[in-house]
């Protein structure tokens, strides 16, 4: 939950309080209508600092302490109780938002088990006040707000544990990549380096005694220094190199993670020479902002000879650059790739208007 949304989300329900509110307002003057009031906005501020505490909590991936979740319920329950002179039954309300501020704030058992037995209150209480009848209606909304917000907060869990996880591989990938790299420019370098100091060591006690030779040690020292130089410009390069196939490969998957339904070529078709890599880095740079910042439910990615297009029905370009802003540097970078291979890259919204679609095409006239 972020920003607007979230609050919007934890105070709306402050509505059903209205309930209580009006059968207090409309009691006649007198101590128990002051006490219903002002044990209303208690009830309120109460619940509103609990959202408040829950919603930093999650931010934190902090759990509230269960002794003080507890404390905060019953304190909230002692205030709703208050209200009983004027508001009547009509104070049965409140249980509702205690059932939802148990799921949210205890563990799963406790809480389920503080659900239980604040649904029964509404059942149990005309056998001590013979003048409430039963409140079915109040004990099932009891219930249905509690098992309603334990759906949500497992949702929630799952995805923030999606959230971690992902983290987790990319680290992990990046920790791989580093030790590949170390790896891979040890073994280029490693016996490159070691002759290239012989040589040296082997030139600088020779230079007064055998110039010539010296000089023979010098010449292969150079020779050798280029021969790793161009080794290390080769795995460089190679570390740069995207695959088509393994970006179509790595789309589907983040496209799936994202709840993002994927319409993937089954095949990559055979594409002329010096295609495949540009058509990898839009493959790439096109996903990523669909990931980002479409909330796109669909996602087509089409591959010919000539040309691609990844294309969503989601937000459309405003959502990748807004206006007035500048083209990030991915899309930046990706045009002028395009242009160095001859190609022309078009991003705008859909067809009919509708959602982002970025196209690098070979033929003349697209725009």
């Amino acid at each position: 939950m972020g920003g607007r949304l979230g609050w919007l989300i934890g105070v709306v329900w402050l509505i059903y309080l209205g309930q209580p509110l009006g059968t207090v307002w409309a009691h006649p003057p007198g101590p128990a209508r002051d006490l219903g009031l002002a044990a209303i906005g208690a009830f309120a501020a109460g619940y509103v600092a609990l959202f408040v505490w829950l919603r930093r909590a999650v931010w934190m991936r902090r759990r509230i302490p269960p002794l003080r979740a507890s404390a905060a319920l019953i304190g909230l329950f002692a205030i709703g109780t208050l209200t009983i002179p004027a508001a009547g039954g009509d104070w049965l309300v409140t249980l509702v938002y205690l059932s939802a501020s148990a799921v949210l704030t205890l563990p799963a058992r406790p809480a389920l088990l503080v659900v239980a037995a604040l649904a029964a209150v509404p059942l149990i209480t005309p056998h001590f006040i013979p003048a409430w009848e039963p409140e079915t209606g109040v004990a099932l909304s009891v219930l249905l707000a509690g098992f309603a917000v334990f759906g949500f907060t497992r949702l929630l869990d799952r995805q923030l544990r999606l959230i971690d996880a992902q983290q987790e591989i990319r680290r992990l990938a990046v920790a791989e990549e580093r030790a590949r790299t170390a790896r891979d420019l040890h073994d280029i370098l490693g016996h490159s380096l070691t002759v290239i100091t012989v040589k040296a060591e082997l030139a600088g006690r020779l230079i007064e005694v055998d110039p010539a030779r010296a000089a023979a040690e010098v010449a292969d020292l150079e020779r050798l220094a280029r021969r790793a130089l161009a080794d290390v410009r080769s795995t460089v390069g190679a570390y740069r190199e995207v695959d088509l196939a393994a970006e179509l490969a790595n789309a589907r998957t983040a496209l799936r993670a994202a709840g993002i339904e994927a319409e993937l070529p089954a095949a990559v078709p055979t594409l002329p020479p010096g295609r495949g890599e540009l058509f990898a880095w839009a493959v790439r740079e096109g996903v990523t902002n669909v990931v980002r910042h479409s909330r796109a439910r669909h996602c087509l990615i089409r591959v010919a000879p000539d040309e691609l297009e990844v294309r969503d029905d989601g937000r459309g370009p405003a959502a990748v650059a807004p206006a007035g802003s500048r083209p990030g540097h991915g899309l930046l970078g990706l045009r002028e790739r395009a242009e160095q291979a001859g190609a022309r890259l078009v991003v705008g919204r859909g067809p009919g208007g509708v959602g982002f679609r970025l196209l690098v095409s070979y033929r003349e006239g697209v725009r």
